[in-house]
């Protein structure tokens, strides 16, 4: 072979270089019409979205320091409600305890039942048994709350003496599980008929997610020689580690905001229990539902103002589960 030859074929003319006109469209991104109006409304509503968010949030700043300015309480300690007294009186701290430890309550109970429900529909149920069972998670999901609340007082509540007894019997030595004997309309109980309502929510998104685990994965694991439930513990949850956090945190911003499902429930007070069987306590959602048709413009105002702490205790979950997702990104299916 010629050696001008041999050089011509190992050795292939450059690509040519795009001109200064397809460099300079290229670097505005969209180039066509459509790409253009396409790149202009998702834009748009990132802005206008962002835009809402600081409205709520100067209209919420701006009616809160209107009324803890005129509050003779600590707004953050105080143990009383009395924003319609001349002078007002009333804090959050109540508020605060019964809205996180009734969250945590429900998502200790909902997070490990939706994973493994989640996981059963898609490794171990057969398909003409999976579909009809995620059917009927997917109509739970559309209940609205005050169904479930009436369900919770008409049905939950008093099915709970048997477990509160259960309780105080063996746990109530450590004071959280004591029992008075009262009704079971307590933190407890909230938790629970949380835990239930924000089940279908956080097992239809993590049961997305482990269904997008690369085939090739669960089938190298299983050419290994693994199990089923090893081939789930190495290849699906730590693929779809991001998606259940990012399903917690849905699950978690609705039981921090339930409103009716809660007032139906508990029996409100402005005390803290030291136990979680005992009726008592509130939370933000419940205390601005009770009070907001009674309540006078300034009342109304201290409302907002408690209205601003679950604003940004949302904000803080959220922050705190993105941050959490970024650190654990090269774990889960976000790089795949």
């Amino acid at each position: 072979m010629d050696i001008t030859t041999k050089n011509s074929t190992d050795n292939p003319p450059p690509a040519p270089q795009p001109t200064a006109v397809e460099q300079k469209r290229a670097s505005r991104g969209a180039t066509r019409p459509g790409d253009r109006i396409f790149l202009g409304l998702s834009r748009g509503s990132g802005i206008l979205l962002l835009t809402i968010m600081a409205a709520i949030a100067v209209f919420l700043t701006y009616r809160a320091t209107l009324a803890i300015s005129k509050d003779e309480g600590n707004f953050l300690t105080t143990f009383e409600w009395n924003a319609n007294l001349n002078p007002p009186v009333f804090g959050i701290a109540v508020l605060a305890f019964g809205t996180v430890v009734s969250s945590i309550i429900a998502m200790v109970i909902a997070v490990p039942v939706a994973v493994a429900i989640a996981l059963f529909l898609t490794h171990y149920a057969p398909r003409r048994l999976s579909g009809p069972i995620a059917y009927v998670i997917d109509l739970l999901a559309a209940v609205p709350s005050i169904v479930y609340g009436l369900w919770g007082a008409l049905i939950l509540v008093p099915n709970m003496n048997g477990l509160f007894g259960w309780l105080n019997d063996y746990l109530g030595w450590t004071g959280i599980f004591s029992w008075e004997e009262g009704a079971p309309r307590s933190m407890l109980t909230v938790g629970v008929l949380l835990a239930i309502m924000i089940l279908p929510v956080i097992t239809n998104v993590s049961r997305e997610v482990f269904r997008q685990t690369p085939r090739m994965n669960e089938e190298a694991a299983l050419a290994l020689g693994a199990t089923r439930w090893e081939v789930v513990r190495m290849a699906v949850l730590p693929f779809g580690r991001s998606g259940v956090i990012s399903a917690s945190m849905l699950g978690l911003g609705r039981a921090l905001g339930e409103t009716m499902a809660v007032a139906t429930v508990l029996s409100p007070s402005f005390l803290i229990q030291g136990s979680l069987l005992n009726p008592g306590g509130g939370t933000f959602a419940q205390n601005i539902a009770a009070k907001f048709g009674e309540a006078s413009e300034y009342g109304r105002d201290a409302l907002i103002a408690s209205g601003l702490v679950l604003f940004v205790i949302t904000l803080l979950v959220n922050g705190a589960a993105r941050a959490i997702i970024a650190r654990r990104a090269e774990y889960s299916g976000a790089n795949a």
